[in-house]
């Protein structure tokens, strides 16, 4: 008997749930690099909203697609419904990227996406999410190619550096 591996889909395979509650597909974003990033609005790094959004004006006419995905799994710090926080974001950052809908990174009942990022990808890549504003950076071809933890600014030398290469 043929077993289907854990891991049978690739990242283009993922639907998904926006803030608004529309149903997307990563399949839009085929061809184009991302930036996936789990957020929290209540965070010591919730200021790097900020950074996320230069970074993604400066790369989208470049391929660059930044992905939101709020979580409440961390210290409490982000109980706000979706609406709350799409109004929070746009108020505060004017965050323009995709954000999709608030749901668990980490642990047992993390999302499909998360477990695929945490768990399917290259060994040193592996490994659950810490804390908020961890960002996952994906090639064009769908590849997982670097991970950089939430102390890591977006407009740091590596991210910079790491999204260039990827846009490649």
């Amino acid at each position: 008997m043929v077993q289907t591996p854990l891991f049978a889909q690739g990242i283009y395979d993922f639907q998904l749930e926006t803030l608004n509650g529309k149903q997307a597909s990563l399949k839009e974003y085929k061809g184009k690099a991302l930036l996936i990033v789990n957020t929290a609005s209540r965070c010591g790094y919730t200021p790097q909203y900020q950074e996320l959004q230069s970074l993604y004006e400066t790369y989208k006419s470049k391929g660059l697609v930044l992905l939101g995905f709020p979580s409440n799994d961390f210290g409490g710090q982000e109980p706000g419904s979706n609406q709350e926080i799409a109004k929070f974001c746009q108020q505060n950052y004017g965050v323009t990227f995709p954000m999709f809908s608030k749901g668990p990174v980490s642990g047992s009942g993390k999302q499909p996406l998360f477990k695929y990022l945490t768990e399917g990808t290259e060994a040193d890549l592996k490994g659950e999410v810490n804390w908020n504003f961890e960002k996952f950076l994906v090639d064009k071809k769908g590849k997982v190619v670097a991970r950089f933890r939430s102390s890591v600014e977006p407009k740091s030398k590596p991210v910079i550096d790491a999204v260039e290469k990827a846009l490649k």
